[in-house]
């Protein structure tokens, strides 16, 4: 788990974020999404008579599924207006699951972080008696940025 730790420190934010979903495999849940996108936007098109093209049935699923509803492009079948409903709860469901992972995984790495942290104070109190006096006063400036960290 260090060098997760270690790999999840060094990378960009966008980075990062793919990192979690490979991490929690949650990516799996999102490609399933992404191509249930564009299977309800193809049933959108052969379904409603308001939907001429594939463009327009992939714009109104974008602004079903991130709940803006421009109102550009409607639906008035019945079946367009239950796959829409579909597609809007499971985008709140995939929204909320990925915002569970990410939150669990960084949880994760900061408590990981922590215990590293209390091993190496509780390391190098152990070895108190060796420590020259450079190092102690290092360690007191580390205990006390941790004690803030700590409280804030």
């Amino acid at each position: 788990m260090k060098d997760t730790n270690e790999r999840i420190r060094r990378v960009r934010p966008l980075k990062i974020f793919f990192e979690i979903l490979r991490q929690t495999h949650t990516y799996k849940i999102l490609v399933g999404y992404i191509i249930l996108v564009f299977v309800m936007g193809l049933l959108i098109m052969l379904t409603d008579e308001n939907i001429n093209n594939y463009g327009d049935a992939l714009w109104y699923c974008y602004a079903v599924l991130s709940t803006v509803g421009f109102g550009d492009v409607v639906v008035t079948g019945t079946l367009p207006r239950i796959l829409s409903v579909i597609l809007t709860v499971y985008s709140i469901i995939i929204i909320a699951i990925i915002t569970g992972a990410i939150v669990n995984l960084y949880s994760r790495i900061t408590e990981i972080t922590m215990e590293e942290t209390m091993e190496n104070f509780i390391n190098e109190f152990e070895h108190l008696q060796e420590l020259d006096k450079e190092e102690l006063s290092n360690l007191s400036k580390r205990v006390s940025e941790f004690k803030k960290k700590l409280h804030e």
